[in-house]
């Protein structure tokens, strides 16, 4: 069954915000990559290379809480409406594409959903209702 959990994007502060929700639920990262080690890192202006890409932190039973810093160096600006996505973990690379195209019917594609590098297979969505939805599938190596 896929799972579906929040995504949240914040200025600059990613890593602040997360280390505070760690000590709330009392858990550790399972997941924490920085632009620096990403393949865009030539991309990203030096002051941004510590920041984070993308974070995970395990809440309760299979629930993951991720973010990400969204970047004013790349045009990127936090607003409401643009803080979170919903990040949707399908079983199979068929599933994923089927909620793909439904989400999209009508909708903006914002990321082609496309193997990305870390493995999955990824892309994201502005619905026709304006909730954004990213669709991450990974494939058991």
């Amino acid at each position: 069954m896929a799972t579906v959990n929040p995504y949240l994007n914040f200025q600059d502060n990613t890593e602040e915000a997360f280390n505070f929700y760690k000590t709330v639920f009392g858990t550790e990262f399972s997941t924490i990559v920085r632009f620096k080690d990403s393949p865009i890192a030539d991309k990203v202006a030096e002051a941004d290379k510590e920041k984070i890409m993308h974070i995970a932190l395990p809440i309760g039973n299979g629930n993951l809480l991720m973010a990400t810093d969204m970047l004013s160096s790349m045009g990127q600006e936090l607003r409401t409406g643009n803080n979170f996505s919903l990040s949707v973990t399908p079983e199979s690379e068929e599933e994923a594409l089927k909620f793909f195209n439904g989400l999209a019917e009508g909708g903006t594609i914002e990321a082609p959903f496309k193997k990305e590098f870390w493995g999955g297979f990824f892309g994201m969505i502005l619905d026709r209702f304006g909730v954004r939805w990213m669709i991450n599938y990974q494939p058991q190596s």
